[in-house]
């Protein structure tokens, strides 16, 4: 099985030379391969890539706002996290209270129309500042609906009932370590079809063994070369988080991604990538003294040591 940073670029390679070609609902195109799978010692390091700078922050803001069960992009933005704006402003560009130029297909146009691209840049700028300064615009169009925060802390049932799958899960972890029931699932078939995006990663799992704590991912969907370093760093720390309130050390993250792909204008980044040498990882501290996973701020956790390759940029398929 295969181990580690070198574990992710071999998934990269896997997918170069014998990925297939295949459409997506985005319109880009994408080299694909299905049924994969990844482990990651968590004790050898914290598992963020070096071969390429990822940024910790935005992972873990992003984390947090799962954590708390927030769906609106306006606590990103206050953290200066923009991962989910694109999902958010189309729903604005999409609705009648939309009077700007069209913005029909921004994804893709943006890439190929430099004038198009500025006028872009402008209203996105717009639609952010108005999720910061206006309320009643970010309620209506900051939320993002049905999305991770939803699923984990209020999952909604058909009596109207709300369960908090993340505190339950932790709450079996302490009083049942052997317990085969230590799951979330973030894939509600009945709200799928309100979500902005359905989820990618769908479920996840913890195991008890030897004082360790385990987690391993199901992601119905990767997009490797963006997407994925963050979903291992991402349930990485939240295994330390959860592994902290329980008492436990930290064992393993595994990963096992369904449709594996790299988008079509992802390809020269990748293979930038993969000429560079992988560096020794970082290490995770936790500078704080809560317990509590919910309690836990951005300024609580300090990366040690990394000591990265430079980040490559990239456009995200929208």
């Amino acid at each position: 099985m295969l181990q580690g940073e070198q574990a992710y670029l071999d998934l990269c390679k896997l997918i170069l030379e014998e990925g297939h070609k295949k459409e997506d609902r985005t319109g880009t195109g994408t080299y694909s391969v299905f049924g994969h799978q990844m482990r990651f010692d968590l004790n050898e390091g914290f598992p963020l890539l070096t071969t390429k700078k990822v940024n910790f922050r935005l992972i873990a803001s992003e984390l947090l706002w799962f954590i708390k069960g927030d769906t609106n992009i306006k606590y990103l933005l206050e953290n200066n996290n923009n991962i989910w704006n694109e999902w958010a402003f189309e729903r604005w560009v999409a609705s009648e209270d939309y009077n700007g130029p069209d913005m029909t297909d921004f994804g893709l146009r943006s890439l190929q129309d430099e004038e198009f691209n500025m006028e872009y840049k402008k209203q996105m700028d717009i639609f952010k500042e108005r999720i910061l300064h206006d309320d009643a615009f970010a309620k209506k169009y900051g939320d993002l609906g049905f999305v991770y925060g939803k699923q984990w802390r209020k999952w909604e049932t058909k009596t109207g009932e709300a369960i908090d799958q993340l505190k339950n899960v932790i709450e079996s972890i302490r009083t049942n370590p052997d317990s085969r029931r230590h799951i979330v699932s973030a894939w509600n078939p009945e709200d799928i079809p309100f979500m902005a995006l359905p989820p990618c990663h769908t479920l996840f799992q913890f195991y008890v063994a030897d004082g360790k704590l385990s987690c391993q991912l199901y992601q119905r969907s990767g997009d490797v070369f963006l997407g994925v370093p963050f979903n291992i760093a991402s349930y990485a720390l939240l295994t330390h988080l959860i592994a902290h309130e329980c008492g436990l050390e930290v064992g393993e993250f595994v990963h096992t991604i369904g449709d594996a792909h790299i988008y079509s204008n992802h390809v020269e980044q990748v293979k930038t990538q993969l000429k560079r040498e992988t560096r020794p990882l970082p290490k995770l501290k936790l500078k704080s003294d809560k317990q509590s996973v919910f309690d836990f701020e951005l300024s609580d956790f300090e990366l040690v040591d990394y000591n990265p390759h430079p980040a490559i940029k990239a456009p995200i398929a929208v």
